[in-house]
C-alpha cells in the first residue's frame, strides 16, 4: 500500500470529542470516522485489523470444534416472543415492522436465532455435543455510547453457542471456552486480560464470567483480592461481613447484648451522617433503610442495611426476580413511610415488601429509625427485636472489604470488558420448545452456553494497552502492516529508485505499506506513529552513503543500521 493513496487524513490534534485514548488515536489515526451517535465506519487499517483478530477468532473456535454459520441481522419478533425476550428488554433492542405490518427486530444478540436453526437440524441425542459461532453485525440502541468503540449500538460481534445433552457436560465445555478465550486475546496481543465471575443479567443462566482488561479508562468495576486469584464483578462481588466497630462488638460483653430500646429526639437528622454524630456512633452502628419501586409491582420495596453499606441494585434484582429502581413517592403514590426515620419496629409489612441484609445477621446495640419524624431507636438487638426470618446478600463490596476466599484485602479495580461467557441451562430451549429424543426415547431440552467477543472494542482495548504518546503500538500478529517504509527526501533519485524497489521486493513476502508523499521527514515520523506499524524502515540519502538503511521498532526497543544487501536476511529474524 502506498501512503499517497491511503484513504483517510491523519490529525495532527487531538478531536474534541474524544475522551479515552483509544478513541482520540483510532480518529487521529483514520482509523474510523463517526457516522452517529455510536455509529462509525472503519477505513482500511482498522478493517486489516479486525480481520486478523477475527482470523485469530476462528482458528481458536475451530480448534474446539466450533462450527461457523451466519445468521440474519433482521429477525421476527416471533422468535423472541418464544422466549419472551420481545417483551422484557426495553429500547435497547431496535424494534420495527416491514412492508407488510409484521413485527421484526434488529438483533443485538442471537439466542433465538441459534435455537430456531439448531431446533430443526438436532433432533435425537447423537448430534449432541455442537457448537455453533458466527462473526456478524449487531445492533443495540445503547443509551450511553462512550469511548469511541469501546461502548457503540452497532458492532461486530463473534458469538457461539453450544448445546448439550447434560449439565456436566456443558461445564466440561464452558471450561474449554474459558481456557480458548485466553489464548483469543494472548494471541491479539493481550495477555493481561482477566476474568471475573460476572451477572448473567438480561442473557439468563446461573454461570458467567467475563474476560476484563484492567484500565484507569474502564467502566467496570472490578473487585480483586492482593492476596489470592479472588476477583469479580461489582455486581456479584461478595466480602466477608466484617463489622467495622469490631472493638464495641468485642468489648460489649452481655450487657451491650441486652442494652434496651430507647427512643430518642433526633430532629430533623435524616443523613447517616447527621445521626451518627449527634449519638456519636460510627455508621457500621445504624440500621440503614433503602427504598425501591419493583417492576410491575405497587408495593415499595424496603431494604435494611447496616449504615456503612450500600444496596448493589444488580444483586437485588436478581433477589427478586426484576428490575428495581429508585422509589419516588412523588410518582408513585403516598406509600405511608417516613422517610428519613424509617425503622425496623412497627414497619407495616402488609404494604411494604421487606429485606434483610446479611450485614444484619448477629448485630445489636443498633440505631434504627422509629418510623415516626424526629425520633429513632437506640439499642435494638436484631435476632432479639426483629427476628428477621431470613437474610439476603445484597450488599456492595467496598474498598478494603476482607476476601471471602482467603481472608486477604479487596480492592476495586477499573476494567473493560471484553468478551463474556454464559451457562444458560435451558432457559432458551424450554421456552422455545427445543427438544431432542434421548437413548431412551423420551423428549428432552439440550443445555445451552453462550461465549461473546466484541471485535471493535478488542481492537480499542489493544490500543488502550500498547501505546505511547504518540499513538498505538500494534502487537505483530494483528498490526495492519508489518513494515513500513519511510523515504526521506523522494526527490532524491537514490532514495526514490532505492525505495520503490525495496517496496517491490519486500511486498512479495511481507505485508509493507510506504510512505512516497513527497512531505518532510517529521510528518513522516508522526503518521508512521499513528499507524503504529511494528517495524520501520528509513530510506534517506545519508543512509544509501554508506550503503544502510535504518531499522527502527515502533516499541523503540530495536534501532540498528542494516546494509542494504544484509536486509532481507535481517528482516527475516525480526518480523
Amino acid at each position: 500500500m502506498l501512503l499517497s493513496r491511503l484513504l483517510g487524513e491523519r490529525l495532527k490534534e487531538k478531536p474534541g470529542e474524544a475522551s479515552i485514548i483509544s478513541h482520540v488515536f483510532l480518529l487521529r489515526g483514520g482509523y474510523v470516522r463517526q457516522v452517529a451517535n455510536g455509529i462509525y465506519s472503519m477505513l482500511m487499517p482498522a478493517r486489516r485489523i479486525s480481520r486478523k483478530i477475527e482470523n485469530i477468532i476462528r482458528e481458536e473456535m475451530d480448534r474446539i470444534d466450533g462450527q461457523e454459520v451466519l445468521f440474519p441481522v433482521v429477525l421476527p419478533a416471533e422468535l423472541w416472543q418464544e422466549s419472551g425476550r420481545f417483551e422484557s428488554i426495553g429500547s435497547e433492542l431496535m424494534r420495527m415492522k416491514d412492508r407488510s405490518g409484521r413485527d421484526m427486530l434488529l438483533g443485538m444478540t442471537h439466542e433465538e436465532a441459534a435455537v430456531h436453526l439448531a431446533r430443526s437440524e438436532a433432533m435425537t441425542y447423537a448430534k449432541y455435543p455442537f457448537m455453533i459461532y458466527q462473526i456478524q453485525t449487531k445492533f443495540r440502541d445503547e443509551p450511553r455510547s462512550r469511548g469511541g468503540l469501546i461502548r457503540v449500538r452497532e458492532f461486530t460481534m463473534k458469538d457461539a453457542y453450544s448445546f448439550h445433552t447434560s449439565q456436566e457436560d456443558l461445564e466440561l465445555y464452558y471450561n474449554k471456552v474459558f481456557d480458548s478465550y485466553h489464548k483469543i486475546f494472548e494471541r491479539a496481543g493481550l495477555p493481561q486480560v482477566v476474568s471475573v465471575a460476572s451477572d448473567t443479567g438480561m442473557m439468563g443462566g446461573n454461570v458467567a464470567h467475563e474476560y476484563m482488561l484492567l484500565a484507569e479508562s474502564g467502566e467496570d468495576s472490578i473487585i480483586v483480592c492482593d492476596s489470592c486469584d479472588y476477583r469479580a464483578n461489582m455486581e456479584v462481588a461478595a466480602s466477608k461481613t466484617v463489622c467495622r466497630s469490631g472493638e464495641d462488638s468485642q468489648t460489649a460483653g452481655d450487657d451491650g447484648m441486652n442494652q434496651q430500646i430507647e427512643e430518642v429526639y433526633t430532629p430533623d437528622m435524616k443523613s447517616i451522617d447527621d445521626i451518627c454524630r449527634f449519638l456519636k456512633v460510627e455508621a457500621a452502628k445504624l440500621i440503614k433503610a433503602t427504598v425501591f419501586s419493583v417492576e410491575n409491582s405497587k408495593k415499595p420495596l424496603i431494604v435494611f442495611i447496616r449504615g456503612d453499606l450500600q444496596v448493589n441494585e444488580a444483586k437485588l434484582k436478581r433477589v427478586v426476580k426484576a428490575n428495581v429502581f429508585p422509589y419516588d413517592e412523588r410518582v408513585d403514590g403516598n406509600s405511608g413511610i417516613c422517610f428519613g426515620f424509617i425503622g425496623t419496629r412497627g414497619i407495616d409489612a402488609k404494604n411494604n415488601t421487606i429485606l434483610f441484609d446479611e450485614s444484619l445477621k448477629g448485630q445489636f446495640n443498633m440505631v434504627t429509625g422509629a418510623n415516626k419524624p424526629d425520633y429513632h431507636l437506640t439499642g435494638i438487638n436484631v435476632e432479639r427485636d426483629i427476628r428477621p426470618e431470613s437474610y439476603v446478600e445484597v450488599a456492595k463490596v467496598n474498598e478494603g472489604d476482607t476476601c471471602i476466599k482467603c481472608g486477604g484485602r479487596l480492592s476495586v479495580k477499573r476494567g473493560i470488558e471484553v468478551g463474556n461467557i454464559f451457562q444458560l441451562g435451558i432457559k432458551y430451549t424450554e421456552s422455545m420448545n427445543m427438544a431432542y429424543t434421548d437413548n431412551d426415547g423420551r423428549q428432552r431440552h439440550p443445555v445451552m452456553g453462550c461465549y461473546g467477543i466484541g471485535i471493535g472494542r478488542l481492537l480499542a482495548c489493544i490500543i488502550e494497552a500498547h501505546h505511547d504518546d504518540c499513538g498505538p503500538i500494534w502487537p505483530k500478529s494483528i498490526a495492519p502492516w508489518q513494515i513500513h517504509i519511510c523515504m526521506i527526501n523522494k526527490k532524491n533519485d537514490d532514495v526514490r529508485k532505492t525505495g520503490f524497489e525495496m517496496y517491490d521486493k519486500l511486498s512479495r513476502r511481507y505485508e509493507v505499506i510506504m510512505d512516497d508523499r513527497d512531505v518532510q521527514a517529521g510528518i513522516q515520523f508522526a503518521d508512521a506513529d499513528l499507524l503504529g506499524i511494528p517495524l520501520r524502515l528509513i530510506v534517506s540519502s545519508r543512509n544509501l552513503e554508506q550503503g544502510e538503511v535504518e531499522v527502527v521498532s515502533r516499541d523503540k526497543t530495536l534501532r540498528e543500521k542494516v546494509r542494504l544487501e544484509e536486509l532481507e536476511s535481517f528482516l527475516e529474524k525480526v518480523v
